[in-house]
């Protein structure tokens, strides 16, 4: 059984033996069933920087090598070419023997093809076909893919020299994390080849795997793979090739690089990657954020314990168990009982935050004062029934922050003991959310939502009905995508003051980047950044 490894045992090789080593390729997947239409795809992906095309013949439809691989095989070719001719055995599609799809390889290295894969299982039979006639410009990369697991780092090694043993140019290795720790043992693979001066592609599938198909840069990985455009991967979770060079910068990844990230589950959804890569940039900070979809939080802190790894946002589900893992917490995030930041100090000890409080509550503060009178002595929130919907991280954070204002705070929750809980400690009376539909004891009252109810894909759900929403005068939803929920929707159909979560979002995020970066955040970049991706 493959086990967790940590990254506090990976660092990527010195500097200086990096600066002799190729920057890592950005592949792009060829996938037209038509040949003329596979042509024109190496069009587009040199058009987006992309550095090779991978031509996925098993893709294309009454595939006739003699006939077809000349015309996308054509020269002048606007990138390099790597041919794929995949077995249905080995994840791809073709399904005939073994023989024609060797003698259509063989054609596409004489056609002066840059790279050909052949699966492992196979590679001695076609390295004794080829009796030492590969051409000079053609390097040969031999494949192997798991689509069920990552095994340990011993067998990986073992994998590699097996590998090697067939006469590769280019070790390729695939498989699949069923959780996101796996990607360390591929990460060290990729080192331990590094250091030997072997060629590799080392990635790791799905979700859990994203992280290795971004930061192999980092780790010396010799390419990576991104799609054309969304909805057209050759491989589960495999991100755009746009993506990968705009949004996570990956030519500008190397050993020294920074790693910062959003921790959550589901974590697909979130805009911080965008928001915080543009900031570093802005700022020439050497550092990528990406996304953790994790599973077991101590689990990933412990494996991801590297120097390198300097700092994390954390969203649901993990907000509370954060405050756990940390070293040291903030006072403030303590008495939260709840954090939305981690960072790695140089002793290695993690410290932990909440930037959330103070996004969400300023929000909703100003979002009163935009709209009406106030004192401006005190806050417009100070003797106001505020109810907040959720007792989860978030939810603790925005009682905290409204208590702390002078507000009388109610917590709803579905489940009526964790709304008690709460309520227990911040000192208000504690609801279910079905109670909630008939409680109105005063006019003016605030509401938060603080739950994912709402949130893209689920955009037709809402915690509150649009009846209950008439007692209310302020509405704040800390979902964010979709920027107006049916929630906020509703509220302002019924004259409610609306305030988006995305405000939130972005004061929270300005916060973090402090920490993370110890300087201030570029305050109009960062709205402007999120303004205009949502």
């Amino acid at each position: 059984m493959a086990t967790a490894m940590s990254v506090s045992a990976v660092s990527p090789a010195p500097a200086a033996a990096a600066v002799s080593r190729p920057p890592t390729l950005v592949c792009v997947p060829a996938t037209a069933r038509a040949p003329r239409e596979m042509a024109a795809e190496l069009a587009a992906a040199a058009a987006l920087g992309a550095d090779v095309a991978e031509l996925r013949l098993d893709r294309l439809a009454g595939f006739a090598p003699r006939r077809d691989l000349p015309v996308i095989l054509a020269d002048p070719r606007p990138l390099p070419a790597l041919v794929t001719y995949r077995p249905r055995w080995e994840g791809g599609e073709y399904e005939g023997d073994d023989e024609p799809r060797f003698e259509a390889l063989m054609l596409a290295m004489e056609l002066g093809a840059e790279y050909v894969d052949i699966e492992l299982k196979v590679a001695d039979k076609f390295i004794g076909l080829l009796s030492g006639k590969k051409p000079d410009n053609c390097k040969l990369i031999v494949s192997s893919h798991n689509f069920e697991n990552t095994p340990s780092t011993e067998e990986l090694a073992n994998l590699v020299a097996q590998i090697q043993a067939t006469g590769a140019d280019i070790v390729k290795i695939v498989t699949t994390a069923t959780e996101i720790v796996d990607v360390a043992r591929m990460f060290q693979i990729l080192v331990q080849c590094q250091e030997k001066h072997v060629p590799i592609i080392g990635l790791v599938m799905n979700d859990r795997g994203l992280i290795s198909r971004i930061l192999c840069p980092k780790y010396g990985g010799y390419l990576t793979f991104g799609s054309l455009e969304k909805g057209r991967e050759s491989a589960p979770a495999q991100p755009t090739a746009a993506d990968l060079i705009n949004l996570y910068n990956i030519r500008q990844i190397g050993p020294d690089t920074k790693v910062f990230g959003i921790i959550g589950k589901p974590v697909g959804h979130s805009k911080s990657p965008i928001l915080h890569n543009e900031a570093f940039r802005s700022v020439g900070f050497n550092a990528v954020y990406v996304p953790f979809l994790v599973d077991d939080l101590a689990k990933f802190l412990n494996t991801y314990s590297s120097p390198d790894f300097v700092g994390f946002s954390c969203t649901i589900p993990h907000k509370e168990a954060a405050v756990r893992c940390c070293d040291e917490v903030d006072p403030i995030a303590r008495d939260i009982g709840a954090l939305n930041t981690m960072v790695r100090r140089p002793d290695g000890k993690l410290v932990g935050y909440n930037t959330d409080y103070v996004g969400a509550i300023s929000a909703i503060e100003d979002g009163i004062r935009a709209s009406q009178p106030t004192d401006p002595t005190t806050s417009p929130l100070a003797g106001r029934l505020f109810v907040v919907i959720g007792a989860g991280g978030a939810g603790k954070a925005l009682a905290y922050g409204a208590k702390e204002k002078g507000a009388r705070v109610v917590i709803a929750n579905r489940t009526f003991a964790r709304a008690q809980e709460l309520a227990n400690l911040i000192g208000g009376p504690a609801l279910t959310l079905a109670d909630l539909e008939n409680y109105h004891p005063e006019e003016g009252m605030i509401l938060a939502n603080t739950t994912a109810i709402g949130m893209h894909p689920n955009v037709n759900e809402t915690p509150l009905s649009k009846q209950a929403l008439t007692s209310y005068a302020v509405v704040f939803d800390a979902v964010y995508t979709p920027k107006e929920t049916r929630l906020l929707r509703e509220a302002a159909e019924c004259g409610a003051i609306v305030v988006s979560g995305l405000e939130m979002f972005i004061r929270q995020a300005m916060g973090q980047f402090e920490h993370f970066t110890g300087t201030p955040a570029p305050d109009r970049l960062m709205r402007d950044i999120v303004l205009a991706k949502t």
